[in-house]
Protein backbone atom coordinates (compact mmCIF):
# COMPACT_ATOMS: atom_id res chain seq x y z
CA UNK A 1 0.00 0.00 0.00
CA UNK A 2 1.19 3.65 -0.55
CA UNK A 3 2.97 5.57 1.73
CA UNK A 4 0.08 8.28 1.75
CA UNK A 5 -2.81 5.48 2.14
CA UNK A 6 -1.01 4.52 5.53
CA UNK A 7 -0.65 8.54 6.40
CA UNK A 8 -3.81 8.86 5.75
CA UNK A 9 -5.14 6.01 8.40
CA UNK A 10 -2.65 7.31 10.75
CA UNK A 11 -4.56 10.63 10.07
CA UNK A 12 -7.85 9.53 11.33
CA UNK A 13 -6.61 7.52 13.99
CA UNK A 14 -5.21 10.30 15.51
CA UNK A 15 -7.98 12.36 15.04
CA UNK A 16 -10.42 9.05 16.38
CA UNK A 17 -8.45 9.05 19.75
CA UNK A 18 -8.53 12.46 20.17
CA UNK A 19 -12.32 12.68 19.80
CA UNK A 20 -12.53 10.06 21.65
CA UNK A 21 -9.84 11.37 24.26
CA UNK A 22 -12.46 14.16 24.71
CA UNK A 23 -15.37 12.21 24.74
CA UNK A 24 -14.04 10.29 27.79
CA UNK A 25 -13.88 13.36 29.90
CA UNK A 26 -17.37 14.14 29.38
CA UNK A 27 -18.94 10.85 30.77
CA UNK A 28 -19.52 10.80 34.30
CA UNK A 29 -21.85 9.61 36.91
CA UNK A 30 -24.31 11.64 35.81
CA UNK A 31 -23.99 10.90 31.95
CA UNK A 32 -22.27 11.87 28.78
CA UNK A 33 -22.77 15.74 28.84
CA UNK A 34 -20.33 17.74 26.52
CA UNK A 35 -18.37 21.17 27.30
CA UNK A 36 -16.99 23.04 24.44
CA UNK A 37 -13.61 23.50 24.20
CA UNK A 38 -13.36 26.89 26.63
CA UNK A 39 -15.71 25.26 29.11
CA UNK A 40 -13.15 22.55 29.44
CA UNK A 41 -10.66 25.06 29.76
CA UNK A 42 -12.58 27.41 32.57
CA UNK A 43 -12.96 24.36 33.91
CA UNK A 44 -9.21 23.18 34.55
CA UNK A 45 -8.20 26.50 35.50
CA UNK A 46 -10.73 27.00 38.71
CA UNK A 47 -10.21 25.15 41.79
CA UNK A 48 -13.75 23.70 42.79
CA UNK A 49 -14.95 20.58 42.81
CA UNK A 50 -15.21 19.75 38.95
CA UNK A 51 -11.95 20.85 38.47
CA UNK A 52 -10.57 18.46 41.00
CA UNK A 53 -12.89 15.61 39.23
CA UNK A 54 -11.32 16.24 36.05
CA UNK A 55 -7.20 16.47 37.05
CA UNK A 56 -7.86 13.47 39.39
CA UNK A 57 -10.13 11.31 37.66
CA UNK A 58 -11.20 12.00 34.12
CA UNK A 59 -8.05 13.13 32.54
CA UNK A 60 -6.11 10.60 34.55
CA UNK A 61 -8.26 7.08 33.48
CA UNK A 62 -8.54 8.71 29.74
CA UNK A 63 -4.62 8.86 29.48
CA UNK A 64 -3.98 5.66 31.00
CA UNK A 65 -6.24 4.45 27.81
CA UNK A 66 -4.50 5.67 25.43
CA UNK A 67 -1.16 4.29 26.97
CA UNK A 68 -2.22 1.53 28.00
CA UNK A 69 -3.56 0.60 24.94
CA UNK A 70 -1.18 1.50 22.67
CA UNK A 71 1.69 -0.46 24.91
CA UNK A 72 -0.62 -3.59 24.56
CA UNK A 73 -0.70 -3.32 21.04
CA UNK A 74 2.72 -2.74 20.44
CA UNK A 75 3.60 -5.91 22.84
CA UNK A 76 1.31 -7.93 21.16
CA UNK A 77 3.02 -6.96 17.66
CA UNK A 78 6.28 -7.70 18.71
CA UNK A 79 5.44 -11.15 20.22
CA UNK A 80 3.28 -12.27 16.99
CA UNK A 81 6.67 -11.24 15.08
CA UNK A 82 9.15 -13.03 16.95
CA UNK A 83 7.01 -15.93 17.62
CA UNK A 84 5.75 -15.91 13.87
CA UNK A 85 2.22 -16.41 14.90
CA UNK A 86 -0.85 -14.25 14.70
CA UNK A 87 -2.17 -16.19 17.59
CA UNK A 88 0.61 -15.20 20.34
CA UNK A 89 -0.13 -11.80 22.79
CA UNK A 90 0.69 -11.38 26.12
CA UNK A 91 -2.13 -13.42 27.68
CA UNK A 92 -0.64 -16.90 25.52
CA UNK A 93 2.89 -15.67 26.67
CA UNK A 94 1.57 -16.61 30.44
CA UNK A 95 3.07 -13.02 30.91
CA UNK A 96 -0.72 -11.32 31.82
CA UNK A 97 -1.58 -14.77 34.04
CA UNK A 98 1.97 -14.85 36.34
CA UNK A 99 1.55 -10.50 36.58
CA UNK A 100 -2.10 -11.45 37.66
CA UNK A 101 -1.01 -14.06 40.08
CA UNK A 102 1.39 -11.75 42.03
CA UNK A 103 -1.34 -9.26 42.45
CA UNK A 104 -3.73 -11.86 43.70
CA UNK A 105 -1.16 -12.85 46.23
CA UNK A 106 -0.59 -8.99 47.37
CA UNK A 107 -4.87 -8.88 47.88
CA UNK A 108 -4.84 -11.76 49.42
CA UNK A 109 -1.43 -10.65 52.17
CA UNK A 110 -4.04 -7.59 52.37
CA UNK A 111 -1.10 -5.43 50.67
CA UNK A 112 -3.96 -3.44 49.28
CA UNK A 113 -5.46 -2.74 52.59
CA UNK A 114 -2.29 -0.98 53.65
CA UNK A 115 -0.43 0.53 50.82
CA UNK A 116 -3.40 0.91 48.28
CA UNK A 117 -2.80 0.62 44.78
CA UNK A 118 0.74 1.37 44.84
CA UNK A 119 0.87 -2.59 46.58
CA UNK A 120 -0.90 -4.75 43.89
CA UNK A 121 0.68 -2.72 41.36
CA UNK A 122 4.35 -3.45 42.67
CA UNK A 123 3.89 -7.24 43.20
CA UNK A 124 1.95 -7.40 39.80
CA UNK A 125 5.01 -6.00 38.36
CA UNK A 126 7.45 -8.39 39.90
CA UNK A 127 5.44 -11.28 39.07
CA UNK A 128 5.21 -10.02 35.57
CA UNK A 129 9.75 -10.17 35.51
CA UNK A 130 9.20 -13.55 37.10
CA UNK A 131 7.36 -14.76 34.23
CA UNK A 132 9.44 -13.59 32.34
CA UNK A 133 12.56 -15.15 33.68
CA UNK A 134 10.81 -18.74 33.63
CA UNK A 135 9.78 -18.47 30.45
CA UNK A 136 12.80 -17.80 29.07
CA UNK A 137 14.75 -20.17 31.12
CA UNK A 138 12.18 -23.04 30.15
CA UNK A 139 12.51 -21.91 26.73
CA UNK A 140 16.50 -21.50 26.02
CA UNK A 141 17.98 -24.43 24.28
CA UNK A 142 21.71 -23.31 24.28
CA UNK A 143 21.62 -20.35 22.86
CA UNK A 144 18.36 -20.18 20.78
CA UNK A 145 15.32 -19.31 21.72
CA UNK A 146 12.56 -21.78 19.53
CA UNK A 147 9.53 -19.71 18.77
CA UNK A 148 7.11 -22.98 19.49
CA UNK A 149 9.31 -23.37 22.75
CA UNK A 150 8.51 -20.12 24.08
CA UNK A 151 4.73 -20.68 22.98
CA UNK A 152 4.55 -23.93 25.09
CA UNK A 153 6.47 -22.88 28.26
CA UNK A 154 4.26 -19.75 28.24
CA UNK A 155 1.10 -21.59 28.10
CA UNK A 156 2.67 -23.68 31.08
CA UNK A 157 3.07 -21.12 33.09
CA UNK A 158 0.00 -19.14 31.94
CA UNK A 159 -2.26 -22.61 33.49
CA UNK A 160 -0.46 -23.16 36.52
CA UNK A 161 -0.58 -18.89 37.72
CA UNK A 162 -4.25 -19.68 36.97
CA UNK A 163 -4.87 -22.52 38.57
CA UNK A 164 -2.68 -20.94 42.00
CA UNK A 165 -4.75 -17.76 41.72
CA UNK A 166 -7.90 -19.92 42.08
CA UNK A 167 -6.57 -22.04 44.93
CA UNK A 168 -5.76 -18.97 46.61
CA UNK A 169 -9.31 -17.16 46.15
CA UNK A 170 -10.27 -20.50 47.59
CA UNK A 171 -8.64 -19.87 50.60
CA UNK A 172 -9.85 -16.44 51.09
CA UNK A 173 -12.74 -14.70 52.96
CA UNK A 174 -15.12 -12.89 51.33
CA UNK A 175 -13.88 -9.74 51.23
CA UNK A 176 -10.76 -10.66 49.65
CA UNK A 177 -12.93 -12.85 46.92
CA UNK A 178 -14.58 -9.57 46.47
CA UNK A 179 -11.40 -7.64 45.90
CA UNK A 180 -10.02 -10.41 43.83
CA UNK A 181 -12.73 -10.90 41.56
CA UNK A 182 -13.06 -6.90 40.78
CA UNK A 183 -9.53 -6.51 40.08
CA UNK A 184 -8.89 -9.68 38.07
CA UNK A 185 -11.63 -7.81 35.72
CA UNK A 186 -9.30 -5.37 34.65
CA UNK A 187 -10.45 -1.57 35.30
CA UNK A 188 -9.36 2.33 34.70
CA UNK A 189 -11.21 3.17 37.90
CA UNK A 190 -9.08 5.31 40.63
CA UNK A 191 -6.24 5.14 38.25
CA UNK A 192 -3.92 8.37 38.85
CA UNK A 193 -0.79 9.99 41.03
CA UNK A 194 2.98 8.26 40.91
CA UNK A 195 2.32 4.69 39.58
CA UNK A 196 -0.07 6.26 36.73
CA UNK A 197 3.52 8.12 36.05
CA UNK A 198 6.34 5.73 36.65
CA UNK A 199 4.31 3.06 34.72
CA UNK A 200 3.25 5.57 31.38
CA UNK A 201 6.67 6.42 31.38
CA UNK A 202 8.13 2.61 30.82
CA UNK A 203 5.28 1.49 28.54
CA UNK A 204 6.40 4.67 26.43
CA UNK A 205 10.36 3.96 26.75
CA UNK A 206 9.87 0.21 26.22
CA UNK A 207 7.31 0.52 22.84
CA UNK A 208 10.06 2.91 21.73
CA UNK A 209 12.54 0.50 21.88
CA UNK A 210 10.43 -2.31 20.62
CA UNK A 211 9.98 0.53 17.16
CA UNK A 212 13.71 0.92 16.69
CA UNK A 213 13.51 -2.82 16.20
CA UNK A 214 11.46 -2.78 13.61
CA UNK A 215 13.91 -3.98 10.77
CA UNK A 216 15.09 -6.97 12.86
CA UNK A 217 11.37 -8.07 13.68
CA UNK A 218 10.81 -7.76 9.62
CA UNK A 219 13.80 -10.00 9.39
CA UNK A 220 12.75 -12.51 12.10
CA UNK A 221 8.88 -12.73 10.94
CA UNK A 222 10.40 -14.49 7.70
CA UNK A 223 12.24 -16.89 9.88
CA UNK A 224 15.29 -17.51 12.62
CA UNK A 225 17.70 -18.53 9.11
CA UNK A 226 17.02 -15.66 6.78
CA UNK A 227 17.34 -13.59 10.17
CA UNK A 228 20.65 -14.85 10.85
CA UNK A 229 21.74 -14.66 6.89
CA UNK A 230 20.84 -10.77 7.64
CA UNK A 231 23.11 -10.20 9.97
CA UNK A 232 20.25 -10.32 12.80
CA UNK A 233 21.23 -11.86 16.51
CA UNK A 234 18.10 -13.84 16.60
CA UNK A 235 18.90 -15.18 20.41
CA UNK A 236 19.50 -11.33 21.67
CA UNK A 237 16.59 -9.99 19.77
CA UNK A 238 14.19 -12.44 20.90
CA UNK A 239 15.05 -12.17 24.53
CA UNK A 240 15.21 -8.35 23.74
CA UNK A 241 11.77 -8.26 22.26
CA UNK A 242 9.97 -10.63 24.98
CA UNK A 243 11.41 -8.78 27.50
CA UNK A 244 10.41 -5.22 26.24
CA UNK A 245 6.91 -6.85 25.57
CA UNK A 246 6.44 -8.30 28.89
CA UNK A 247 8.03 -5.36 31.05
CA UNK A 248 5.58 -3.12 28.93
CA UNK A 249 2.07 -5.87 29.87
CA UNK A 250 3.34 -6.06 33.54
CA UNK A 251 3.41 -2.44 34.05
CA UNK A 252 -0.06 -1.88 32.08
CA UNK A 253 -1.80 -4.77 34.41
CA UNK A 254 -0.22 -2.99 37.91
CA UNK A 255 -1.86 -0.31 36.45
CA UNK A 256 -5.59 -1.55 35.13
CA UNK A 257 -5.55 -5.30 35.83
CA UNK A 258 -6.12 -7.90 33.33
CA UNK A 259 -6.67 -6.12 30.25
CA UNK A 260 -6.68 -9.43 27.33
CA UNK A 261 -7.03 -9.50 23.35
CA UNK A 262 -6.02 -5.98 22.75
CA UNK A 263 -2.67 -7.16 22.08
CA UNK A 264 -4.17 -10.04 19.48
CA UNK A 265 -6.89 -7.72 17.82
CA UNK A 266 -5.51 -4.53 16.86
CA UNK A 267 -1.98 -5.97 15.48
CA UNK A 268 -3.22 -8.45 13.04
CA UNK A 269 -5.77 -6.32 11.80
CA UNK A 270 -3.08 -3.75 11.06
CA UNK A 271 -1.27 -6.51 9.38
CA UNK A 272 -4.15 -7.43 7.35
CA UNK A 273 -4.95 -4.23 6.55
CA UNK A 274 -0.69 -2.85 5.53
CA UNK A 275 1.12 -5.99 5.17
CA UNK A 276 4.22 -7.00 7.80
CA UNK A 277 6.69 -4.40 7.46
CA UNK A 278 6.65 -3.13 11.09
CA UNK A 279 8.04 0.08 10.78
CA UNK A 280 4.84 0.80 9.59
CA UNK A 281 2.50 -2.08 11.60
CA UNK A 282 3.97 -0.72 15.20
CA UNK A 283 3.03 3.24 14.96
CA UNK A 284 -0.45 2.17 13.53
CA UNK A 285 -1.06 -0.73 15.64
CA UNK A 286 -0.01 1.36 18.58
CA UNK A 287 -2.82 4.11 17.52
CA UNK A 288 -5.02 1.07 16.98
CA UNK A 289 -4.86 -0.23 20.25
CA UNK A 290 -4.84 3.38 22.17
CA UNK A 291 -8.68 4.26 19.91
CA UNK A 292 -9.40 0.64 21.16
CA UNK A 293 -9.29 0.58 24.76
CA UNK A 294 -10.65 4.08 24.71
CA UNK A 295 -13.91 2.91 22.79
CA UNK A 296 -14.54 0.00 24.95
CA UNK A 297 -13.46 2.36 28.32
CA UNK A 298 -16.30 5.13 27.03
CA UNK A 299 -18.51 2.10 26.85
CA UNK A 300 -17.88 0.15 30.22
CA UNK A 301 -19.16 3.50 31.26
CA UNK A 302 -22.22 3.60 29.11
CA UNK A 303 -23.63 0.32 28.64
CA UNK A 304 -24.87 -0.59 32.07
CA UNK A 305 -25.32 3.65 33.23
CA UNK A 306 -25.15 4.57 36.08
CA UNK A 307 -23.14 1.35 36.54
CA UNK A 308 -20.20 0.64 34.91
CA UNK A 309 -19.15 -2.49 33.51
CA UNK A 310 -15.07 -3.23 33.79
CA UNK A 311 -13.21 -2.43 30.70
CA UNK A 312 -11.78 -5.90 30.85
CA UNK A 313 -14.77 -7.45 30.52
CA UNK A 314 -15.69 -5.90 27.25
CA UNK A 315 -12.02 -6.13 25.63
CA UNK A 316 -12.71 -10.24 26.68
CA UNK A 317 -16.17 -9.73 24.99
CA UNK A 318 -14.47 -8.42 21.80
CA UNK A 319 -11.34 -10.87 21.70
CA UNK A 320 -13.10 -13.95 22.13
CA UNK A 321 -15.04 -14.22 19.27
CA UNK A 322 -12.03 -12.84 16.97
CA UNK A 323 -9.65 -15.30 18.54
CA UNK A 324 -11.88 -18.00 17.32
CA UNK A 325 -12.55 -16.46 14.01
CA UNK A 326 -8.44 -16.39 13.56
CA UNK A 327 -8.28 -19.54 14.66
CA UNK A 328 -10.04 -20.89 12.12
CA UNK A 329 -8.73 -18.99 9.48
CA UNK A 330 -5.40 -19.72 10.00
CA UNK A 331 -6.68 -23.78 10.62
CA UNK A 332 -7.85 -23.56 6.99
CA UNK A 333 -4.97 -21.93 5.71
CA UNK A 334 -3.21 -24.52 7.19
CA UNK A 335 -0.70 -21.74 9.29
CA UNK A 336 -1.35 -23.23 12.72
CA UNK A 337 1.75 -25.08 14.55
CA UNK A 338 2.21 -28.90 14.26
CA UNK A 339 0.12 -28.60 10.59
Amino acid sequence: MKFPSIKAFGVVFLLGAALLFAIGLQIDGDGLGFHGPMELMAIFNNGDLEAKLYWNFRLPRVFAAVVIGAGLAAAGTGFQAVLRNPLAEPYTLGVSSGSALAAVIAIRLGLDQIWGHFGVGLLSLLGAWLTIYFVWKLAKVNQELPAATLLLAGIAIAMFSSAASLAIQYTADLSEVYRIVRWMMGGLVGVSGSPLLFSSLGIILSSLMLFKLSKELNALSGGSELAASLGVDVYKTTTLVFALGSIIVGLGISLAGPIGFVGLIVPHTVRMIFGSDHRVVLPISMLGGAVLLLVCDCLSRIVLWPAELPVGILTALLGGPFFLWLLLREKKRGHIWGQ
